[in-house]
């Protein structure tokens, strides 16, 4: 039992950048499918695959493939935190969405309107829990 399964998608994301892999497999969820959509939209990883069981009792697998540059071998992601947590969540509204190094990262918000980035919370004037922070 896992008391918190998005820091847990988001640190296995991290464990296999620090290890060098190109794929890493997460038990799915709702919310991390759209995270992972999201992250795909914004280049910080090349693709990813829902691999859907026909079991019922267990969830199916989201098979992400991680973004190095050719020559440097350095990933997409640099860090990714958790800020929202099961003991401390975080809600901002629209005007005090928080900016990621300047704009140069982004930051996830759960929102009423769905899973979405902190500039588009801004510009859809809606504000929610802010998941996690990527650049």
């Amino acid at each position: 039992m896992n008391s918190d399964p998005i820091a847990d998608y988001l640190t296995r994301i991290r464990n296999a950048i620090m290890a060098k892999h190109k794929v890493v497999a997460i038990p799915s969820s709702r919310l991390k499918k759209e995270i992972t959509k999201i992250l795909k939209e914004q280049g910080y990883i090349f693709d990813y695959k829902f691999e859907d069981n026909k079991d019922s009792s267990s969830q199916g697998k989201i098979m992400i493939a991680l973004k190095y540059d050719k020559i440097t071998k350095i990933a997409a992601i640099s860090s990714i935190k958790r800020l929202s947590k099961p003991g401390l969540r975080n809600y901002v509204s629209s005007s005090k969405m928080p900016r990621v190094l300047n704009g140069l990262g982004i930051s996830i918000v759960s929102t009423s309107k769905g899973v979405m980035t902190g500039k588009d919370a801004k510009k859809n004037n809606v504000g929610g829990e802010v998941i996690c922070h990527v650049y």
